[in-house]
């Protein structure tokens, strides 16, 4: 009889047993390059809207773009309703629903044309617009293109900080991207309490 010493076990395990009973072999969970390529899949912006990687002056699309998918709408609701009006009253694949598509696709499409202004006004020029009519020396400043009302006229908002470091001023100006003209504005002191930052890292650069 042999003691609890004497046994001895196996130093693979007995998952490694198993399966050289069974005649297969031991499976293995996710590699680590597996999880690396899953985690390469990422969304990746159009070339154009991409300002990260783009080296250089950055232009802004121009917001008449809209009237190129505004144009096939009016196509293809011109058509619906010309398909419509020369259908048989018999057709099973030609109804009302077909006209009544064609009016809105043709009413979506006028608007998108409408909306499609050309913007003639760039961030440069906003920039310089709102710079000259704040009362203080701009240091910083940013541009965002957003659009006003149920026409989406293309609109310049412009947020400017004072030269000084850290800025004692803040200002934020509207510009009509049509015709350059101020819409609105607002300055003010400078609320923000930036003392407890690094100077260095907040240092104002041309």
């Amino acid at each position: 009889m042999a003691s609890d010493d004497d046994r001895s076990e196996d130093p693979a395990g007995p998952s490694s047993d198993r399966a050289d009973r069974q005649g297969g072999e031991p499976t293995a969970g996710p590699t680590g390059g597996d999880r690396a390529r899953d985690d390469e899949i990422v969304d990746e912006l159009p070339e154009d809207l991409n300002a990260s990687e783009y080296v250089g002056p950055y232009t802004f699309p121009n917001n008449n773009r809209r009237r190129i998918p505004a144009t096939i709408y009016v196509v293809l609701g011109v058509a619906c309703v010309l398909l419509a009006a020369v259908r048989d009253d018999a057709s099973p694949l030609v109804n009302s629903g077909v006209l009544w598509a064609g009016v809105a696709l043709v009413a979506f499409g006028v608007y998108g044309l409408v909306a499609g202004w050309t913007l003639r006004v760039d961030e440069t020029e906003a920039l310089s617009i709102a710079s000259a009519r704040v009362s203080f020396a701009v240091g910083h400043a940013s541009a965002q293109q957003v659009w006003r009302g149920w026409l989406s006229r293309p609109t310049w908002r412009i947020l400017l900080y004072s030269a000084e470091n850290p800025p004692a001023r803040r200002g934020i100006v509207l510009i009509d991207g049509v015709d350059g003209g101020v819409i609105e504005w607002f300055a003010e002191d400078n609320p923000e309490d930036w003392s407890t930052l690094d100077s260095d890292r907040t240092r104002l650069t041309g």
